[in-house]
């Protein structure tokens, strides 16, 4: 029994550090929080980025590989810091942030194509901050919209009494 609560006890101060940094997060406005956690994802897209294409993977191919790993960052980082619970199983909720993600990114990602293929084919990486710079907006209002939104009472059973049944 004491191994047990010994085993409990080495895990509480992760817990703890998680929900002191949630708390110390809450006390920023939440443009202010979805911009820290964008900005870190920029951080991973450009790491990941880099670090593919200096193994020779064609720019354009290294984008989607880099965007889809930050991705998967700022959905946990999201989820966890900036938005609050949206009372949805967590598959669910991700398959919404995918949605909006990908309307996002395929946004970054045109703006980054055209310009990695014309003006900037020497500084990628410049390309890949202007293209995010272009999706920030969309995406924090699809994700504060759609991904984390709530679901709102009642919205399923409303078409069912929307239309009353005809008489025989």
């Amino acid at each position: 029994m004491r191994a047990r609560n010994a085993e409990h006890a080495a895990f509480a101060p992760a817990a703890a550090d998680h929900d002191a940094i949630r708390k110390a997060a809450q006390l920023l406005p939440r443009p202010l929080r979805f911009l820290g956690v964008g900005g870190l994802g920029l951080i991973v897209d450009l790491a990941v980025f880099t670090l593919v294409i200096s193994h020779g993977m064609h720019p354009l191919l290294a984008r989607l590989v880099s965007l889809a790993v930050a991705t998967l960052v700022t959905w946990r980082l999201n989820r966890a810091l900036t938005f609050e619970r949206s009372g949805r199983r967590a598959a669910d909720e991700a398959m919404r942030y995918a949605a909006v993600a990908a309307s996002a990114q395929g946004v970054s990602y045109a703006v980054f194509a055209v310009l990695v293929l014309t003006v900037l084919s020497t500084v990628p990486q410049l390309a890949v901050l202007i293209g995010a710079a272009a999706a920030a907006l969309f995406s924090y209002v699809g994700q504060s919209l759609f991904a984390f939104r709530p679901p709102q009472p009642g919205a399923a059973a409303a078409p069912a009494t929307a239309s009353p049944r005809a008489a025989p």
